[in-house]
């Protein structure tokens, strides 16, 4: 990894975490702030015994490590203890994963466990 950083010209210890998305505790405050500032948004509805929020955990962990999403504040919802929010959001059920760029929402996805279709639906995000 560092020969290959190194090759780019960057400074040692320079690595991807830089390019990470910004997650962060979901407050209305926090959420609002995002919105009007026009900053792409992913909320992430999860459960911890939810096999589906399981599998969609690695792949949004490498997405938000990608420089495309350097931008994107994620916000993960409890959807067993915050349910005014998941009510808010208008989700039905856990696994859900909702994009807005600033106040416009871009897409959301149900128990999504595809790679591929997981990126397209952040990439909204950044429209």
């Amino acid at each position: 990894m560092a020969v290959a950083v190194l090759a780019l010209g960057l400074p040692a210890g320079f690595g991807s975490a830089a390019f990470a998305a910004t997650e962060v505790p979901f407050t209305q405050q926090a959420f609002d702030a995002a919105q009007h500032q026009g900053k792409p948004i992913l909320v992430h509805i999860t459960a911890p015994w939810c096999p589906y929020c399981a599998k969609q955990r690695p792949i949004l962990s490498s997405l938000e490590n990608e420089a495309a999403f350097k931008d994107l504040v994620v916000y993960k919802v409890d959807f067993d203890t915050q349910k005014d929010i998941v009510r808010a959001m208008g989700a039905q059920k856990q696994s859900t994963l909702i994009v807005f760029h600033g106040a416009a929402e871009k897409g959301r996805s149900t128990g999504d466990t595809d790679a591929n279709s997981i990126k397209t639906l952040l990439e909204k995000a950044n429209d």
